[in-house]
């Protein structure tokens, strides 16, 4: 196909950084430059990509750039989402979608009066591991699924992600949303109720760094959600994401990030972790770039970031008071 003309606006998100070699290596798009609120980091970026920098959004918005990755701070991703519908492109947001729930509402109305495509970003979902264990899911071999358990625990990632004003909280809003969106993703169900113990007692300082979540859903199913930011500095790795199911004929076990080749160093007593056999990244941004060349609704919506965004939401609400926060 002719590629697909793709350009980004903000480097704040780490991930950034991973959509934008995608964008470089997939053969399907045509990587036109990025745009940034900070002009020394798109002007290095850009020189490190080979790509062309852009003096302001609307100088990107306005060439013929087909899509838009937005990697903004959080609180930013409404404004972000609702200039490039506004100049008809087709957007993918990071994750989560937005800070509140009234702001995921208007940037999918924006993007439906527009008639573009709205993409959340949830790279998990094309991860091998997670696509072979909802087909064991879906050929009914687990019977009626009773629990599932996930995680998604990794290090504090610092800088805006702690200042709530930017990020609109801390490690539950941050990690709850990719969980969720698998557990939906994998039952077809819905989140109807959600209670939640949320707290920052590994930092002790103003913003959440560890929480469990209940979740009950539509089918029936109960969860467990460790959406937190426990690992040490010292952690050999960022963290995980794992999900253990359990039905009425037998049980699965998922760990996305098992695939790894371990290498130590005498000489320099430093150590790397490899990971093999998977581009989950690279494999969300081609969907991207699909869905808009073939004219298809986006395989991950703005729906599905609205509606785990209310779960983390919902959470926070029922650490505040103590109580289960109905979704329905």
């Amino acid at each position: 196909m002719t590629p697909v003309k793709i350009g980004m606006m903000s480097f704040a998100h780490m991930h950034a950084f991973s959509y934008a070699a995608a964008l470089k290596n997939l053969d399907c798009i045509e990587f036109v430059g990025i745009a940034d609120d900070d002009s020394k980091r798109a002007a290095k970026v850009a020189k490190d990509l080979g790509v062309k920098a852009f003096a302001e959004y609307e100088d990107l918005l306005n060439t013929d750039v087909q899509g838009i990755i937005v990697c903004s701070e959080n609180i930013n991703h409404r404004r972000h989402v609702v200039v490039a519908a506004q100049h008809e492109k087709h957007v993918m947001c990071e994750k989560p979608l937005a800070t509140t729930n009234e702001d995921a509402d208007a940037m999918i109305e924006v993007c439906k009066r527009a008639n573009v495509k709205l993409l959340t970003a949830f790279p998990c979902r094309y991860h091998p591991a997670f696509v072979q264990l909802k087909h064991t899911v879906d050929s009914g071999e687990l019977g009626k699924l009773l629990a599932v358990k996930g995680t998604n625990q990794g290090q504090c990632p610092g800088g805006w992600f702690v200042d709530k004003s930017l990020s609109g909280g801390g490690a539950i809003i941050d990690h709850t949303v990719h969980v969720v969106d698998l557990m939906r993703c994998m039952t077809g169900a819905e989140p109807v109720r959600v209670y939640a113990e949320i707290d920052n007692r590994m930092f002790g300082k103003d913003y959440d760094d560890t929480g469990v979540l209940t979740v009950e859903f539509s089918n029936g199913m109960y969860s467990t959600v460790d959406a937190s930011w426990s690992r040490p500095k010292s952690y050999a790795t960022w963290g995980n994401v794992k999900m253990d199911v359990v039905g009425t004929d037998g049980i699965a076990e998922m760990d996305m990030f098992s695939q790894v080749i371990e290498a130590f160093y005498d000489k320099t007593m430093s150590y790397k972790y490899e990971y093999w056999g998977d581009d989950a990244d690279s494999e969300l941004v081609a969907a991207f770039a699909r869905s808009i060349a073939e004219d298809t609704p986006p395989e991950v919506t703005g729906e599905d970031g609205a509606k785990a965004l209310a779960v983390a939401l919902a959470a926070y609400e029922s650490a505040k008071t103590g109580k289960p926060v109905s979704l329905v």
